[in-house]
């Protein structure tokens, strides 16, 4: 589906939000952030709160949460026109070298997306990703005809089970695992290999051999897997459940490296009764080398995302590092994971 450029500028919104460190990083805030993101994060600005329930996210429709809230992160409103200017300035200075747009279910709301990009087009070719559900194929070619570089579909969820509990009919929302497949490999066939993301939250009950699984059909398909830690925030329906343990945490973020990267897989990684991982399927000297260069253990996600502090205070317990980590990080993670 395509829309004419008459069409498109009806469809434009008039204000967006925007992360706080991105509003802080383009000038359009003062403030100071601990770490740049080099991704602007962007989400669309729909009066209320998202069509969907899903149980960990302040923008749930039966949510209490702050409507400015994704994750932790605080999203404030801005004109559309400041930031689209402050973005081209910052991406000529090299201070972004991606654009990220978080999409809320609404009414319209892919014409409102294809609308938006074509803009942040308009002042410069930088690639842009679009992080949504979006619901059918046609969607997904809308996106892509409007020059989205790639599209992110969130299963959030490690198994059917617990997508069912938090994203589906037990969670009074429309989706189901069966579809989101569906459109995970739509989105394959129409984006392209290497060019179609899924997130996944750690701790919502799953196994590390669940998520290992679901990390090992991603990349069987060419779909990029994200690992993010649960928050919980006040007014969801898990304000009262806990983050992650860090110990099992690191252990994921060491085996979802190991298989992006085609160095193991599942077929090679040993569980211990409850599900844990006891064996990366690999010589002590290469996990010792993986592990060293702390790359496991940065932000996932799509080329330039850090995503500074979404899972975590500053000053607090990183989940994932947001830039590279120096030789004290590197041995603070050692001993999460208990390795040495």
């Amino acid at each position: 589906m395509s829309i004419s450029s008459s069409s498109s500028s009806f469809c434009l919104p008039s204000q967006i939000r925007v992360s706080l460190g991105t509003a802080i990083c383009l000038g359009l805030l003062d403030g100071k952030i601990a770490v740049n993101p080099t991704t602007a994060y962007l989400m669309t600005y729909i009066e209320g709160k998202c069509s969907s329930n899903c149980s960990f996210c302040p923008q749930a429709r039966h949510s209490q949460s702050s409507a400015d809230m994704l994750s932790r992160v605080t999203w404030p409103i801005f004109p559309l026109y400041l930031v689209t200017a402050a973005l081209a300035d910052a991406i000529k200075k090299g201070k972004i070298r991606r654009v990220c747009i978080q999409a809320l279910n609404a009414p319209n709301m892919f014409l409102h997306l294809e609308a938006l990009v074509k803009e942040i087009k308009k002042h410069d070719d930088i690639p842009v990703s679009v992080s949504c559900q979006p619901l059918s194929r046609q969607n997904i070619e809308l996106l892509k005809n409007a020059q989205v570089d790639r599209i992110g579909i969130a299963l959030d969820a490690a198994t059917e089970t617990i997508f069912r509990k938090i994203k589906g009919d037990k969670a009074r929302n429309t989706y189901s695992w069966q579809s989101e497949i569906k459109l995970l490999k739509d989105a394959l066939s129409i984006f392209g290999a290497d060019h179609v993301s899924t997130h996944l939250i750690v701790g919502l009950g799953e196994t590390e051999k669940d998520l290992t699984e679901i990390i090992q059909w991603c990349v069987n398909f060419h779909i990029l897997p994200a690992l993010f830690a649960f928050t919980p925030i006040r007014g969801t329906a898990l304000e009262r459940q806990s983050q992650p343990s860090i110990t099992s945490y690191r252990r994921l973020q060491l085996v979802r490296y190991l298989i992006v990267h085609g160095i193991t897989c599942l077929e090679q990684i040993h569980f211990n009764t409850h599900g844990e991982i006891v064996s990366f399927g690999v010589t002590d000297d290469t996990l010792t080398g993986i592990i060293e260069s702390g790359k496991p253990f940065q932000t996932s996600g799509c080329p330039y995302c850090n995503r500074p502090f979404y899972n975590e205070k500053p000053g607090g317990m990183l989940y994932n590092y947001p830039k590279s980590l120096n030789i004290k990080d590197v041995g603070e993670i050692k001993k999460q994971l208990g390795l040495f």
